[in-house]
């Protein structure tokens, strides 16, 4: 058994967190406003306290000491002296231990109990009174780690943005019910890596897997309550290590070997991260590392009402990035992923938060250039959800230059657009064409838009097209939650049918949909399962329901409408690869002419004429038509033309030249059918879209 020494070394207020050496472990942690802080042991069990010291320096507003001899696997905690004074924004309690922000494992789980609360929870005068309790029996101990894996021989596929596809699936969710990875992998990090998975990502195209949150996060006590879960995984405990829960074994590398065959495979990684809120909740939510360290640092307090956590996020805190050591923890987190587990990518979570001032959002946040001057991460893939509810949350289009953003228009637009509404050509047409109208400034390319039918977060594809109205009583919240603004519709029953037309309608619909995803310039985005029908049975909120509801059920992956709907995804994204037209890296606007007659990007009606003001504004016209056209390297004019009905009635087509024959690449209605020449007239089915080839040799 190690012997420890009665003191720490004073060590170095450098690197934060706890660093082995070889020698020893040097431990360093921010606080501006405590007094002292101090460092607690733990046996092997993390149960029995076994020394206590006091970080003997403090250097920058970063405490630090350095205990010899200790050595990776030790468990510890910090204690946080200062002021209780809530109404000050200050809430120190020594009797409650903290997770270290910086620690890269945790050991047990999280216990609620009031214990956990910085106040009585009991109490008449509520956070303003001070528990005494000590909350250790209840909290993961952090962990000293030390890292070898060989990143050696791997080779990021830095795929360039506009050949990417996106697929967004859920860690525990994608494998749960396969049955090709073994029974303790599944759902875990380890069956990330397992050949039948990656397979599955090949054969539909995919470049980037996007996951849900990794970081280690608290099931919140309320659902718990519920005899529920926190699934998707939205509320972070650390922001350095990855969910206990993930792993199928004790070592800690499967999501690192996972990673490396991905790319192996040419399939880059992107983290869903939430920095935006903590665990820790409102001012009466628990003190679990943060709020006992600094509160007044770490988190966003009312300017004349510093007892009270400002909620931008809607889950009761907002993480103050306006502090300079706030932003420093994100930026060598997202680092400490991008090297240590070689992640190529990140989604943020209500991403205008991390650019929000007092005086609201700002693109030019200390934030975004930090991360845009980073030599690590300024080479990544950055994606932003551009909207949170504070004052002017919604900021779609608003990012500096770096970053992709989520697009809702475009979701929203093509949702309205396919369930038959009135008047939506004009929006389709700049969302096919990349949203220009938003992104188009400071250099941004159509890339910059994260296109997407459906998300982990409301109806999936399949039920955007049997479902009318939300359906999440299993949530326990009497089916108020959710998004009741869908754009759905069911065509004709309400869920599950038996009735052949309308299953019928409901699967051209969606390969129609799927057929506008990979024909649109920008970046595509699919959520996992909606290569299969994947249901959630009219849940749009699923956030808490960790079972059968949100796992992938792969039997029905396997079924022949599955197998079909897979294959017909795969075909879409193969043409999306071999058409540059379809993956154009910069905007057309028509004002470029390849060939004569023929400009980049054009409009057309059914007849073949170009579409003009008046077609346009016919709010009952649902065909239109978008050739967009390129000359290659070899002087070939390639012409793509995208054709979309939207009504209930089939559509005889002009087909705009070049070209006096065509290639019909794929038709939504005729998912089977071989690629062939066709004339200069094609019949579109309703609620049906097509892909079309036209080409003008070398003059």
């Amino acid at each position: 058994m190690t012997r420890f020494p009665d003191t720490l070394e004073p060590g170095s207020a450098y690197p934060l967190g706890a660093s082995f050496d070889g020698l020893g472990v040097n431990f360093a942690v921010f606080s501006a406003n405590a007094d002292r802080i101090e460092l607690c042991l733990y046996d092997p069990t993390g149960r029995r306290e076994i020394a206590r010291y006091t970080l003997p320096e403090w250097t920058d507003e970063v405490w630090h000491g350095y205990l010899p001899d200790a050595r990776p696997g030790l468990l510890y905690g910090l204690r946080a002296h200062g002021p209780y004074r809530p109404e000050e924004g200050h809430r120190f309690n020594p009797a409650k231990l903290l997770i270290d922000p910086y620690a890269r494992g945790l050991h047990g789980p999280l216990r609620w109990s009031d214990a956990l609360h910085g106040y009585s929870v009991r109490s008449r005068r509520a956070d303003l009174s001070l528990d005494r309790r000590d909350s250790a029996p209840f909290l993961p101990k952090s962990v000293v780690t030390a890292e070898h894996f060989d990143w050696s021989q791997d080779v990021r596929p830095r795929t360039p943005w506009s050949r990417t596809v996106i697929y967004e699936a859920h860690p525990r969710g994608l494998t749960m019910l396969f049955d090709q990875v073994d029974l303790p992998e599944r759902g875990t990090f380890a069956a990330l890596s397992h050949p039948a998975v990656i397979d599955h990502l090949l054969s539909l195209g995919v470049t980037a897997l996007e996951l849900l949150p990794v970081h280690a996060y608290a099931q919140d006590r309320f659902l718990l309550e519920k005899g529920l879960s926190n699934y998707w995984g939205y509320n972070t405990l650390n922001f350095f290590t990855p969910e206990p829960r993930y792993f199928a074994s004790a070592t800690r590398d499967e999501f690192r070997y996972a990673v490396r065959r991905l790319h192996a495979a040419g399939i880059e990684v992107i983290l869903d991260v939430v920095y935006n809120h903590t665990a820790e909740g409102s001012e009466l939510g628990p003190t679990l590392s943060w709020r006992g360290l600094d509160n007044a640092s770490y988190y966003r307090l009312v300017a004349d009402a510093p007892r009270h956590c400002v909620n931008d996020t809607g889950t009761g805190n907002t993480l103050n990035m306006s502090h300079s050591r706030t932003v420093q923890m994100v930026a060598d987190s997202l680092r400490y992923w991008a090297t240590s587990y070689g992640i190529d990518g990140f989604r943020f979570d209500l991403g205008t938060v991390l650019g929000r001032t007092d005086a609201g959002f700002d693109p030019g946040h200390a934030f975004f250039h930090v991360v845009r001057q980073d030599p690590v991460l300024q080479r990544l893939k950055l994606i932003s959800e551009p909207w949170d509810i504070g004052p002017g949350g919604y900021q779609l289009g608003h990012h500096p230059p770096g970053f992709a953003e989520w697009n809702d228009r475009f979701r929203d637009t093509l949702r309205s657009y396919w369930r038959g509404d009135p008047g939506r050509r004009g929006e389709l047409a700049a969302r096919l064409s990349g949203s220009g109208d938003l992104f188009d400034r400071r250099a941004r390319r159509p890339w910059a838009s994260v296109n997407f039918l459906a998300s982990h977060d409301g109806f999936t594809l399949a039920d955007l097209t049997a479902y009318e109205h939300r359906h999440n009583e299993a949530n326990g919240e009497d089916n108020n939650d959710g998004h009741g603004h869908n754009l759905s519709r069911n065509w004709g029953a309400e869920g599950e049918t038996d009735d052949p037309a309308v299953l019928e309608t409901r699967g051209r619909v969606q390969r129609a949909m799927l057929t506008s995803l990979f024909a649109a310039m920008g970046t595509p985005m699919l959520l996992g399962g909606d290569e299969f029908g994947r249901t959630q049975h009219g849940n749009n909120n699923a956030y808490c329901q960790d079972n059968e509801l949100s796992w992938f059920d792969w039997e029905q992956a396997r079924s022949p409408e599955g197998a079909a709907l897979i294959a017909f995804t795969g075909r879409l994204a193969a043409l999306r690869a071999r058409y540059e037209s379809l993956r154009s890296p910069r905007y057309l606007y028509g004002q470029e002419q390849p060939a004569e007659h023929v400009s980049d990007l054009e409009w057309f009606d059914a007849s073949g004429e170009r579409t003009g003001p008046e077609s346009w504004d016919n709010p009952e016209e649902r065909c239109l038509v978008m050739r967009r056209a390129l000359r290659t390297a070899e002087g070939e004019v390639v012409a793509i033309t995208l054709l979309l009905n939207a009504a209930d009635t089939e559509r005889e087509v002009q087909l705009p030249p070049p070209g006096e024959t065509h290639l019909l690449l794929v038709d939504s209605a005729e998912p089977e059918a071989p690629e062939r020449e066709i004339g200069a007239r094609y019949t579109l089915q309703p609620q049906s879209a097509a892909i079309i080839c036209g080409s003008e040799a070398p003059s």
